[in-house]
């Protein structure tokens, strides 16, 4: 059974693509690359439908122009810097291939920055093939265009039973469902208030992690840490919604801990 939760949960976290930082180093926020390619996809369907977009990959487009970050990042998470949209697509020919390639570059540039908060600063596209008819678009709701992930407690993210008890703080099973204790409920609580959270998720099975960092440089104790993993609501900018839970947890807990937010999903 260890086993095969083991491997479930790594199976999540390869799903879930490399963690993109949102904004810049003192925002704390990051987004499954999935959640975002999906949303990128969404634009791509309706700013462009005769363009069938192919792999997406967003990374940093200059590693030396990284940044350290404000708080502890998420295991194996880009540290915020510019970034590079590398896509492939397929086009047909009713417009002229440039202009194709023009008006897809800038619905995806347009979606990353201001419908995400994604600091991207290249979008490089490679055309694969010419289609005769234009591309079917994908079908309402599934995880594609939503930038969801499956939430049927298999290799995505966690089954019904552990989502509505991330939901529900207070219940009888929210300690062991968020983790961190009394403190870690408060800190569920406290987030799901946030206008734009949809649902707590939770990279490794927690939503909610509280830990202790090793004292700054001047600091005589060390400092407490907490990290949220949660889904953003349609409608709002996942950004602005990490702010706004950052803030929201910093004031909850009497110690002010570092604050770091990870977006698994938008809803």
């Amino acid at each position: 059974m260890m086993a095969d939760r083991w491997t479930r949960m790594v199976r999540q976290q390869v799903g879930l693509g490399r963690f993109l930082p949102l904004g810049g180093p003192y925002d704390g926020a990051w987004i499954a690359e999935r959640a975002a390619s999906g949303v990128l996809r969404g634009a791509a369907e309706r700013e462009v439908p005769e363009v069938r977009l192919g792999g997406v990959r967003i990374g940093l487009a200059d590693p030396g122009e990284a940044a350290e970050p404000a708080v502890p990042a998420p295991p194996s998470a880009l540290p915020p810097g510019p970034l590079r949209l590398t896509a492939e697509f397929a086009a047909t020919a009713a417009w002229p291939l440039p202009e194709t390639a023009s008006r897809l570059r800038t619905a995806l540039a347009v979606t990353a920055t201001e419908r995400i908060g994604l600091d991207l600063t290249e979008v490089d596209l490679r055309i694969t093939e010419l289609l005769d008819t234009e591309p079917p678009s994908s079908r309402p709701g599934t995880p594609e265009t939503r930038g969801g992930t499956d939430t049927s407690g298999g290799a995505g993210m966690p089954g019904a039973a552990e989502s509505e008890a991330a939901r529900a703080p207070g219940s009888a099973g929210v300690a062991g469902a968020v983790g961190g204790g009394p403190e870690g409920e408060r800190v569920a609580a406290v987030v799901l208030r946030v206008p734009g959270v949809s649902r707590l998720t939770g990279v490794w099975g927690l939503p909610v992690r509280l830990s202790e960092q090793a004292p700054a440089p001047g600091d005589a104790l060390p400092r407490r840490h907490a990290r949220v993993d949660l889904a953003v609501a349609a409608g709002f900018r996942p950004l602005e919604v990490a702010r706004a839970v950052r803030a929201a947890v910093a004031e909850a807990l009497p110690d002010r801990p570092t604050v770091a937010v990870l977006v698994t999903d938008l809803d």
